[in-house]
């Protein structure tokens, strides 16, 4: 049986879920605490030195400096694939908003990393209905931000010819009778206490919200895309997604055996901290809060150098005495996540904690990494056609999918 406690606010410090993500007086989230509630692992160096060792590459950013950092089953899933056996990949996107954040990216950075390392098929769901229920939006306007969502997505650089992407309105909406049967099985084996217990519904909650996880889990058995998987019902799927989507995935895990699926593994990350402060994750509700792949370099510059919290001291004398605080310093924290070079990295850290190197100069190496990272991805997405959104999302078989 999963590990599968409430998240009620009552009952702990802090507030993880798919919908809410928070600390008591605005603290840090406690990821040691979360692993332990949630009951998953810590992601170690022995299996991202497995990853090198399996596929050819070294470990991708966001593995050797801990921004996934917790899984379930993931040794599972390297030891089948040693063996000969194949797996795939699943993630998705709730499109709630015209343009993504840089934290948006992550799970799909990452996933594009381990697609081409293992040479694996991808499913990304859409999840319209979710906003179109949780955000108040219009079906017609939820399906639109769905294709804008997936023109950046398929910006991310990945392999048409192993990625199928679908909206639930569409796919589920258009007729898929396995998906559907396997939602409904799903649907048979979770009690309304169980759903309350793993996501915190109330009695104020419409049932649209309580009836939408097994719509989300069901991507992770492999009989849900027949025109993919036929025959391969035993194939296991890996997820790539941030902690909070974790709720969804304890379920699927619980509900597999009893309709004979395989259980999904995860791959987890931490969150991509708002420029305030590491109190969580970027809000696309306050632009100021976040990077946007719609920034202009302008945009990117003055939020860096107005919004972002620093960990410098409050005068120069104090700062070359002192140094500067790292842990809370958001500079840094973005520089972990896209500074690829290792070895700047660490000089930056070091230069300034010992207080030789000034916020505003770390600010600027900011400025420069980020401005690249959006001018690239928006260059990538301008290239993407309504046809090629076509192509990604048309429900057909990809023979090459494992070559």
């Amino acid at each position: 049986m999963e590990v599968q406690r409430s998240n009620h606010q009552e009952e702990d410090d802090q507030v993880v879920n798919p919908w809410e993500v928070s600390a008591k007086d605005g603290g840090k989230i406690d990821y040691d605490k979360l692993i332990d509630k949630f009951g998953c692992q810590r992601l170690d160096s022995f299996l991202i030195d497995r990853v090198q060792r399996l596929t050819g590459r070294p470990p991708h950013v966001f593995l050797r400096r801990g921004v996934f950092f917790a899984h379930r089953d993931f040794d599972d899933i390297l030891d089948a694939y040693e063996k000969g056996d194949r797996f795939y990949l699943y993630t998705g996107r709730g499109p709630s908003s015209e343009a993504l954040h840089l934290g948006h990216l992550i799970p799909f950075l990452f996933t594009k990393y381990l697609q081409d390392a293992f040479k694996v098929p991808l499913v990304i769901q859409l999840t319209d209905d979710e906003k179109c229920i949780w955000k108040n939006l219009s079906v017609e306007e939820s399906i639109r931000l769905a294709r804008e969502n997936a023109k950046d997505i398929i910006a991310c650089g990945f392999d048409i010819s192993r990625t199928f992407i679908f909206s639930n309105f569409n796919y589920l909406g258009g007729g898929s009778s396995a998906f559907y049967k396997n939602k409904v099985r799903v649907e048979r084996c979770v009690s309304f206490n169980k759903a309350v217990a793993i996501f915190g519904f109330t009695g104020e909650d419409n049932i649209g919200k309580v009836a939408f996880p097994p719509i989300q889990a069901v991507p992770s058995f492999p009989s849900s895309f027949p025109h993919l998987f036929e025959g391969k019902d035993h194939l296991r799927c890996l997820i790539p997604c941030a902690i909070d989507q974790d709720p969804y995935f304890r379920m699927a895990r619980d509900v597999a055996p009893r309709i004979r699926c395989e259980k999904p593994a995860l791959i987890e990350s931490s969150f991509f901290p708002a420029l305030q402060g590491e109190n969580g994750k970027m809000s696309a509700s306050d632009p100021n809060s976040a990077i946007y792949v719609t920034d202009s370099a302008k945009d990117i510059r003055n939020k860096i150098n107005k919004y972002a919290f620093s960990g410098g001291q409050d005068s120069i004398e104090n700062h070359r005495r002192y140094g500067a605080n790292l842990e809370v310093d958001i500079s840094i924290k973005y520089l972990g996540f896209f500074l690829e070079d290792d070895l700047e990295l660490q000089h930056i850290r070091t230069e300034y904690a010992a207080g030789r190197m000034l916020t505003g100069e770390v600010k600027k190496r900011l400025i420069e990494v980020l401005t690249e990272v959006v001018e690239r991805h928006r260059t990538a997405r301008a290239a993407v056609t309504e046809e090629m959104v076509d192509a990604f999302m048309a429900i057909r078989p990809l023979p090459y999918m494992f070559t």
